[in-house]
């Protein structure tokens, strides 16, 4: 049954009448193509919403997570669609996941490291794409490995000959096919799930709307299909919450 909001519920979520979203191209599993015409699933989802609440939307679009992020932080952009992490969560509120990724790591063909544990080791440096949902867990949970932020973790991983770069699956997985003198750690060192989010200002009423309409998106088959027109797997695709 498709969820329709009511007239408080539109004004909370689209104050200036046009939904406005944040997009990050960083991200190729979720939104592809260039800025004046974004393709992906965080594209279909808000316009998605957009259509559920009546109102034109406006696509903003960033190539960093943390970009983003600040978009809707700072008022110019009304969702976002990133990882739910306990630091973004002080100014977003989350629906439950509508795709599952996985954080790897690239090292050099001829690295000691063969697992996802010896990475946490003294020496070693782990290049990361600065703020992205796996800089953000990595610097919690690293105990002894130390993090380099850049604009990239690959690209920071190979100027700087770290020991080891961290990334999504997808693009690490094409970069080590283009690049046989690096290689994956087998197994990951993190799930992330991508998730709908709005600030934390908005009321009850619209954060529940929304986690509403992502479950019904995600039961029926409008994440999945999404996902399989922009050649990504369906596996992506989150569990019920």
């Amino acid at each position: 049954m498709t969820i329709t909001p009511d007239p408080a519920l539109i004004a909370d979520l689209a104050p200036t009448g046009t939904l406005r979203a944040s997009v990050n191209l960083g991200n190729p599993v979720l939104a592809q193509g260039a800025p004046e015409a974004p393709t992906g699933i965080t594209v279909d989802l808000a316009r998605e919403i957009g259509a559920r609440l009546g109102v034109p939307v406006e696509l903003l679009c960033f190539d960093a997570a943390r970009k983003s992020f600040e978009a809707m932080a700072d008022g110019r952009a009304d969702l976002c669609f990133l990882a739910v992490d306990p630091a973004r969560e002080k100014e977003v509120a989350f629906t439950a996941p509508y795709v599952v990724i996985e954080g790897v790591y690239a090292v050099p063909r001829d690295s000691a490291l063969t697992s996802v544990d010896d990475v946490d080791a003294p020496g070693v440096r782990v290049g990361v794409k600065q703020g992205s949902a796996y800089d953000l867990f990595l610097s919690r949970s690293l105990a002894h490995a130390t993090v380099v932020r850049g604009e990239d973790g690959v690209d920071t991983f190979r100027a700087q000959g770290l020991e080891a770069g961290a990334g999504i699956r997808q693009p690490m997985t094409a970069y080590v096919r283009e690049n046989p003198d690096v290689r994956l750690i087998e197994g990951r060192f993190m799930e992330i799930g991508q998730a709908v989010g709005t600030t934390v200002t908005r009321a009850p009423e619209t954060v529940a709307f929304l986690r509403a309409v992502v479950e019904e998106l995600k039961a029926n088959g409008f994440v999945a299909d999404s996902l399989r027109r922009a050649g990504q797997e369906t596996s992506l695709l989150a569990p019920p919450a």
